[in-house]
This record gives structure tokens, C-alpha cells and sequence, in this order.
């Protein structure tokens, strides 16, 4: 197959705040999924999603396939810039549509979605000024969240907060750095897990992955905060979770935690891949936090290829079932 890959590059720029460029992809990424896709014999070209001539370039340079990894450059729709220009092409592409992606990057309204298929999620408020009348059924301690963002942008271990006055005070720094609503939901204490989907066929549900965050003790940080995510590994900062691969679980608490997670993939629409991120709470009540239509692919560190690996995969099968299914929905004309 003619391959396009598309991708937004992560950048150095000192004018833009620290986790700016979270979302996008490393070359090391980029140049991993495009020798993926070499050795399984496919041409590729390599396709930056901020580039002004995009929509020329798919209207000139016609392709089979486009892997799309790209996050899109602004705005709350933004995962859906380079499917929409697609869709209205006629470009068949890996991974979940406009709809889906545009519908998960909103985690209000995915958490709405939820509650309506009965599917466990933490309690929570929207606030848009910061100074709205709380709800009186959330119970501290509360953790406040950009509405619209990934890779835990804007996040650390001060979003946890426990009193009102700390909640607006958070909630406010939100709405005015990153320009859009402040989630604020119940801090559920208990195991962080993530479980990916691959619909490669059949839809396969691999391993869970929990993370277990006691060994960054002293880095101030004991969840998936942006500097977690960000310096993963870091020694010197003591940001070293400790990764299971199947998750630390019962049989019964296994197959419930998979079951929600599917229920989710289902539920906001997803395509050929998702990670839904889980915490399991100290009474194994499996509460969905969010899912990511758009899961990171960095074959050392980012989970869905650690899950992969877990069920006995090789990363360049892991990215060709990607394509496989994407393919497969092309030929029976669901695209």
C-alpha cells in the first residue's frame, strides 16, 4: 500500500508554556511507525499536519491509506482537522472519525455519555468562571482538570484539592491559562489502570497495564500528572512508576475492568483503537476517567505498544493491525 503518515512533531519554542507541545509525536515516534510500516512492505510518505498546503496535498497526491497519528494544531476539535479534510476527500484513514475524536477530547461530554450507558465515572462539575454555586453531592478531594486537553496538559499534584477555596482558586488558573472550562471531579483513590482496544479482525482486549506510582515517592506527584507523563523515567525527579503487564487482578475484577473499557470504546464510537484510562477504586469499582481515540505509539514508553508487547506482539504488528483494520472497514465500505 501507498502510505501518508500524519503527525504534528513536538517543537522547542521558550515563548510557548512547558507542556504546549505535549500532545504531538517525537521524530524517534514518527521514524518508529514509518519502519514499522517499511518492513510489513508499504511505501510511506511522512505528512506534518501543520502544513498550509495540506489539503493540496491530498488532492494531488492520491494514496491507499493514511496512518494518522496527528493531533491537530488548535482548538477543541482540533483531532479532527486532518479526518475532516479526509472525509470530505474521500481519503480513507486509521482510527476513530470526526465525531469520535472531537466527542472524546471533551471529557464533559464524554462523562456525559457515560453516565447515560451506566458506565462507572467519577462525579463532576463544569465551571466556565470559577465561581459557580458547587454542587453539594461532589466529595473532596476533587480533582480540577482542563475540559479539552490530553497528555495530561496542565495537570500536577496541585490539581488535587480539598477545600472550595482551593477548587475556584485552581478552577480559575484553568479557564484563564488554558482558555476553556475547568473539569472538576472526585479524586478517586485506588489503582491506576489503562486498557487498550485493537479491533485488528476482532476486537481484541489487551492486557491491562496498571501503573503503580510508590516508587516516585518524593517526586510530589502520584498519578499520571503531565511531569509524570512528560519525564517518565526520570531517576533524578523520582518519576519511576512501576508498570504491570497483565495488572495486578482477580479474574472477576480483570473481566470487569475489560468489560467497562469496551462498553466505553463502544459507547463514544471509537475505531480500530483506543486506550481508556481507569481507576479502580479501593472498593473495585472500575471508574473511567477518559478514553483516547489517539493513544500515543512511542514503541519505549507509551502504553498501548507496552500492552502490545504484553500479549505477545511485535511493534510492526501492532501498527499493521492498525492498518489491517482501517483496511478492512475501507473494503466493506464503512469509512
Amino acid at each position: 500500500m501507498k502510505i501518508a503518515l500524519t503527525f504534528n512533531l513536538k517543537k522547542k519554542d521558550s515563548t510557548k508554556p512547558a507542556d504546549y507541545f505535549s500532545e504531538f509525536d517525537s521524530e524517534e515516534t514518527v521514524d518508529a511507525i514509518r519502519g514499522a510500516l517499511y518492513k510489513k512492505g508499504h511505501s510511506v510518505d511522512l505528512v506534518e499536519a501543520h502544513q498550509q498546503n495540506l489539503f493540496s496535498y491530498f488532492r494531488d497526491n492520491r494514496v491507499d491509506m493514511v496512518f494518522n497519528i496527528a493531533e491537530g494544531t488548535c482548538g477543541r476539535f482540533r483531532e479532527s482537522e486532518i479526518p475532516a479534510i479526509l472525509d470530505y476527500l474521500e481519503v480513507p484513514y486509521t482510527g476513530s472519525d470526526t465525531f469520535s475524536l472531537a466527542l472524546a477530547l471533551n471529557k464533559a461530554l464524554t462523562k456525559k455519555i457515560l453516565q447515560a450507558e451506566n458506565i462507572p465515572t467519577p462525579r463532576f462539575q463544569l465551571f466556565t468562571k470559577g465561581n459557580e454555586e458547587l454542587n453539594p453531592d461532589l466529595i473532596f478531594p476533587l480533582i480540577v482538570k482542563p475540559n479539552c486537553e490530553g497528555s495530561a496538559k496542565g495537570i500536577n499534584a496541585a490539581n488535587v484539592v480539598r477545600d472550595e477555596s482551593a477548587l475556584f482558586r485552581k478552577a480559575r488558573e484553568i479557564i484563564k491559562v488554558y482558555r476553556q472550562e475547568a473539569l472538576a471531579e472526585e479524586f478517586i483513590e485506588g489503582k491506576e489502570l489503562t486498557v487498550g482496544i485493537l479491533e485488528n479482525g476482532k476486537t481484541t482486549i489487551l492486557p491491562i497495564l496498571e501503573i503503580d506510582f510508590s516508587s516516585c515517592e518524593g517526586s510530589g506527584e502520584y498519578f499520571y500528572s503531565w511531569r509524570m507523563k512528560e519525564y517518565q523515567g526520570d531517576e533524578q525527579q523520582r518519576l519511576t512508576p512501576t508498570f504491570h503487564c497483565p495488572a495486578r487482578l482477580d479474574k472477576d475484577t480483570e473481566r470487569r475492568v475489560k468489560e467497562v473499557a469496551l462498553k466505553t470504546h463502544h459507547a463514544v464510537g471509537c475505531l480500530d483503537i483506543s486506550r481508556t484510562d481507569i481507576r479502580l477504586s479501593r472498593d473495585n469499582i472500575p471508574y473511567v476517567l477518559e478514553i483516547n481515540p489517539l493513544p500515543g505509539l512511542d514503541p519505549k514508553e507509551s502504553n498501548l505498544p507496552l500492552m502490545a508487547y504484553a500479549a505477545g506482539m511485535k511493534y510492526e504488528d501492532l501498527i499493521e493491525a492498525i492498518l489491517i483494520s482501517a483496511a478492512k472497514r475501507k473494503k466493506a465500505g464503512l469509512n
